[in-house]
């Protein structure tokens, strides 16, 4: 019987790769989403960057199953021709499957309560700490315990961006605005449009956000050159400086699609009451510069971790291949190796292969499933790193120190003796 299925070629799908004219590829079949991507939950983002390609293993990463009920209406009628899955995606998606059916992206636990009572008790803390002690002390210590209320608030709210922590939609996102924008000052809608990015384009210098924080930290000599980010739309120049706050700003202000805009910006301006009048109550402008200081020296503990598990990790130029997606996200993440009393501490990232390979899945599985996916990169020869959070540090600290010892050196060329690199080599 002949085939009745009409095809395109790979080559011809790559060149639907635009805002205008998106088209991907979902097992075999083709759809056209260039009208969807204004309304996609997630921001067009990711599916510009896998635009024109293959993306079935990302698609199987963030959609539950009812989704693809949805996928009918994009179809175009055309299947890709030669379609093949690696073994790896193949073995993947199986264990997707498996972990679905075993009700495990149902079961999250009592994290998001735990979590939640703990900050109230944290932040009421703080709050007595300044406005009912005397203690410069106390007010000092108040400043360290908002650094670990925020770090918390970031667990939440990146749980929630990921997957319902609260029993419907609705309180989810009453969570979201909270934790994010109320109380840490950074809009939950940036931190969705940002961190989709990273996952999907993890590790890519011009894709992934989250390598670009030049000219602080710097993970590759390939910055130096200014490459373009397709996240910020602009040259990466050698002398910017990113902040987070004022990313938040700009994406509100901005003429983006930004959902829930009003709302967003409403649960800003809450932090910058609350936050400079908390801070205006200390009794002299010492302790109030301390305790700000204090406050963002703590919850840095928490961006220190987010580098630990991407920046020692290899990297790439240009955006994500759909046929090694999975490949890309074991190679692109780090594992921090930690006794289970001390998951509340790392927030589920210490398991990060298993966070990027399964995003959806509760903070509270991902220790259950990591012997699944250990077996299947030792299957596939494909790496998975974890480290100790002392070795992450030395691993993280030895990247950046290369990248700015070559930094020196294209700045200076000139051969030196050996006394002047004693004096003069720093990282």
């Amino acid at each position: 019987m002949a085939d009745t299925k009409k095809y395109i070629s790979k080559e011809e799908l790559k060149t639907h790769n635009t805002v205008g004219d998106l088209w991907i590829s979902i097992q075999g079949k083709v759809y056209d989403v260039t009208d969807w991507g204004r309304r996609h939950p997630g921001g067009i983002t990711p599916l510009l960057s896998l635009a024109g390609k293959d993306a079935t293993d990302a698609f199987v990463a963030y959609h539950p199953g009812v989704v693809w009920n949805r996928l009918d209406e994009f179809f175009t009628g055309f299947h890709l021709k030669d379609y093949s899955v690696s073994g790896a995606s193949r073995d993947y998606r199986k264990l997707m499957y498996e972990i679905s059916k075993m009700g495990f992206f149902e079961k999250k636990g009592h994290v998001g309560f735990v979590t939640l009572c703990a900050m109230a008790a944290m932040f009421s803390t703080c709050i007595y700490g300044v406005l009912g002690c005397n203690s410069t002390w106390a007010h000092l210590g108040s400043g360290a315990l908002m650094g670990l209320f925020w770090i918390q608030s970031g667990w939440i709210g990146h749980d929630s961006g990921h997957y319902e922590v609260m029993m419907n939609k609705g309180l989810n996102r009453f969570v979201q605005v909270l934790s994010g924008n109320c109380l840490a000052g950074i809009s939950i809608a940036w931190w969705k449009w940002n961190h989709n990015a990273h996952h999907i384009a993890c590790n890519s210098l011009d894709f992934d956000p989250d390598l670009q924080h030049i000219p602080f930290f710097v993970v590759s000599s390939k910055f130096f050159s200014s490459i373009t980010s397709r996240f910020y739309e602009r040259k990466m120049n050698f002398d910017h400086v990113i902040n987070l706050f004022a990313q938040s700003w700009l994406l509100l202000l901005s003429k983006r699609t930004v959902p829930n805009r009003v709302q967003e910006i409403l649960g800003l301006l809450v932090f910058w009451i609350w936050y400079p009048f908390l801070v205006s109550c200390l009794p002299n402008w010492w302790e109030r510069l301390m305790f700000i200081v204090l406050s963002f020296c703590f919850t840095g503990i928490q961006h220190v971790q987010f580098c630990l598990n991407h920046f020692s990790s290899s990297v790439y130029v240009g955006p994500p291949n759909g046929d090694d997606w999975f490949e890309k996200q074991t190679h692109g993440t780090l594992c921090i190796s930690c006794s289970s009393w001390m998951d509340w501490f790392h927030g589920g990232l210490q398991f990060q292969v298993e966070h990027h390979l399964f995003p959806r899945l509760p903070r509270s599985q991902l220790r259950k499933i990591s012997p699944f996916v250990q077996e299947l990169c030792k299957k596939h020869n494909l790496p998975y790193n974890c480290v100790s959070f002392w070795k992450a540090n030395l691993m993280t600290l030895a990247t950046l120190r290369a990248a700015a010892l070559q930094a020196r050196d294209l700045s200076n060329p000139t051969p030196k003796n050996l006394v002047w690199e004693a004096v003069n080599t720093h990282g």
